[in-house]
């Protein structure tokens, strides 16, 4: 019987034991689980950060480019702008050398026609000429420095219509070599006009990569939040479960603390109860044999004249039966109060197992259950006073039948510990 209880008490306990542990197992799975999305967020947040320092890398040698291309551009502008002063002067130089051009073309024609009729004056008249200068001459040397100045004049006609030539020449040769010039300008103004349109191309396409970039960088960093959000919220609820493992697994401790106490305490129960069943079963019994005892009518005495042997027999069978009688017959003592009789006595505690649903309150009649004073009895008033075995008691609570006292004890032990015993009451009051 104690080893199947003792079973049954361990067969709970595991069950109970295990129920909690596959519930603090969920609690494991979930807080397992909450940290694998917080790795895969921290993987991700990872790789969002990379790919923010890649973008913002990008983006820096994007600026970097788009700040040499501005350079580029801004000394592209100032060559187009000098190029453009060179060619206005070149412009100009070449206008004013087409004027002076133009001058020496006029000053040509005109030299080269005065000349023409000096000439054709001189050739014919140079006869006359030369006989008058002969006859007006005061002498030879007069005739040859005349004749000699007229040639002169004729070299010095041709010298200058040569000069003309020359400097015409000349104004040609500058001319050319100014167009030429503003050609040559005019290609590198073309050169840089290309150059500069394809710059601001590039510009304008670096500039739209940059924007590109911290759109894409201020995209990541909207993911990066937002990982850092849901991580810092599962560092939260991963904390949050852990704080209830601990507690389901200290509730899980006291549970099953509790369980065993209850299962000890219902095994104690049981084996008090059938304690007390088998002592009042025995006391039945016992009772029984007495009261069959007492109801055996007495034999006849025998007359004298039988033998001595038979009569010290019959003595001696009288003298125990009555020897019996005196045992089981109550021995009254007026001094200790009114005779109720022989009663039957067991004890009993606060518990749940002796006072079932009344465990730990008062008793019946409100006064304090207290241990040494108070008695339960049916049949008698409550305060009634009973003197049992030379203690005094107060009846406090309700209890069976008249003729069986229930005696408080202090514990459930001191109850198992008194099991069942007659003694005679007297009512003190």
């Amino acid at each position: 019987m104690r080893k199947r209880a003792i079973m049954s008490i361990l067969l709970s306990v595991f069950l109970f034991t295990g129920s909690v542990v596959s519930h603090g197992a969920t609690t494991q799975e979930k807080i397992s689980d909450a940290k694998e999305k917080q790795q895969e967020n921290q993987t991700s947040l990872q790789q969002t950060q990379e790919k923010i320092e890649e973008l913002e890398s990008k983006k820096g040698e994007s600026e970097s480019y788009l700040q040499d291309l501005n350079h580029q551009l801004q000394d592209l502008k100032e060559s187009l702008e000098q190029l453009q002063k060179d060619y206005d002067e070149k412009q100009e130089e070449l206008t004013e050398l087409q004027g002076d051009l133009e001058e020496a073309r006029k000053d040509e024609e005109e030299q080269y026609e005065d000349m023409k009729l000096r000439i054709r004056y001189m050739y014919e008249n140079s006869a006359n000429d030369y006989a008058t200068m002969l006859f007006e001459s005061d002498s030879i040397a007069d005739f040859l420095n005349q004749a000699e100045n007229i040639s002169k004049i004729t070299e010095y006609d041709r010298e200058q219509l040569e000069n003309y030539k020359k400097t015409k020449e000349e104004i040609e040769t500058k001319e050319r070599e100014v167009a030429q010039e503003k050609e040559a300008i005019a290609k590198v103004q073309q050169e840089s006009a290309d150059k500069q349109a394809a710059v601001e191309e590039l510009v304008e396409a670096t500039y739209n990569q940059i924007r590109e970039y911290q759109a894409d960088i201020q995209d990541q960093e909207s993911e990066e939040n937002n990982l850092l959000a849901q991580i810092s919220q599962q560092e939260d609820a991963i904390n949050d479960l852990l704080r209830q493992a601990k507690e389901e697994e200290a509730a899980a401790r006291l549970a099953a603390q509790k369980a065993a106490e209850e299962a000890a305490a219902r095994e104690a129960a049981e084996k008090a109860a059938a304690e007390k069943a088998a002592a009042e079963k025995e006391a039945a019994k016992k009772e029984e044999a007495e009261k069959q005892e007492a109801q055996k009518p007495q034999k006849p005495q025998k007359p004298s004249q039988e033998s001595n042997s038979g009569q010290s027999s019959e003595q001696n069978n009288n003298n125990s039966s009555s020897s019996e009688d005196e045992e089981q017959e109550p021995s009254i003592d007026s001094s200790q109060g009114k005779y109720l009789g022989r009663f039957k006595l067991t004890a009993y505690c606060t518990c749940s197992i002796c006072c079932g649903k009344w465990a730990g309150g008062g008793t019946a009649s409100g006064a304090a259950p207290t241990p040494g004073r108070t008695v339960a009895m049916g049949g008698v008033p409550f305060g009634t006073k009973l003197s049992i075995n030379g203690t005094i008691y107060t009846v406090e609570d309700r209890g069976t039948t008249y003729g069986h006292v229930d005696i408080l004890m202090g514990s459930h032990a001191e109850a198992l510990q008194f099991g069942l015993k007659y003694a005679d009451v007297y009512q003190v009051n």
